[in-house]
């Protein structure tokens, strides 16, 4: 067959799922406890039970004869495909995982990954921040993954201090109004 009819657009490679998720060259995959443990739940529910039954249906699919048109069968091996690379992304997320446990740190006033950091803008406003691994950012919910700007700002900074966060709107002052080191579920 020519290659011309080939389909160039399913990829395994992994790096082309997820390109937002990818981290900086030499750089550690820090995770929390909570989000090493979500990321295990999603492989262990994958490989463990969406699996097997999509594996029955597509079996039970192929076993009904002509595949050409046979959805079930069509779009099971779809999904079988999907699952296998999610699975290898999430092997090779846990393999690279180094756990740090923020409640571990105890006192501290100096901002590093785990810690959960509430800031003042010149508006007066505040927000609280939870600094987190790649895989567990969610903006929405107040936590940032550690090498985004926001966090790359924050990072090293103590309570008191005042950030300097240059974004495309502008410069904007935060000051750092308090540095915890919880549990993060």
């Amino acid at each position: 067959m020519n290659k011309a009819f080939t389909r160039e657009h399913e990829s395994d490679d992994d790096e082309d799922t997820l390109p937002a998720l990818q981290l900086p060259p030499g750089v550690k995959n820090y995770i929390t406890p909570g989000g090493h443990r979500r990321l295990q739940e999603e492989l262990d529910h994958l490989w463990k039970v969406e699996r097997p039954e999509l594996v029955k249906t597509i079996t039970w699919a192929a076993s009904n004869g002509d595949r050409s048109e046979n959805g079930d069968y069509i779009y099971g091996k779809k999904r079988l495909r999907e699952i296998d690379r999610r699975v290898r992304f999430l092997r090779k997320r846990l393999e690279q995982a180094e756990v740090v446990d923020p409640a571990q740190r105890g006192a501290c006033d100096q901002v590093f990954f785990g810690a959960t950091v509430t800031v003042c803008d010149s508006n007066g406003c505040k927000n609280t921040y939870s600094i987190v691994g790649v895989d567990e950012a969610d903006v929405g919910n107040g936590l940032i993954s550690w090498v985004s700007p926001l966090a790359r700002t924050l990072i090293k900074l103590r309570e008191g201090e005042v950030a300097i966060l240059r974004t495309p709107s502008g410069v904007q002052e935060l000051e750092i109004l308090s540095v915890a080191y919880r549990e993060l579920g």
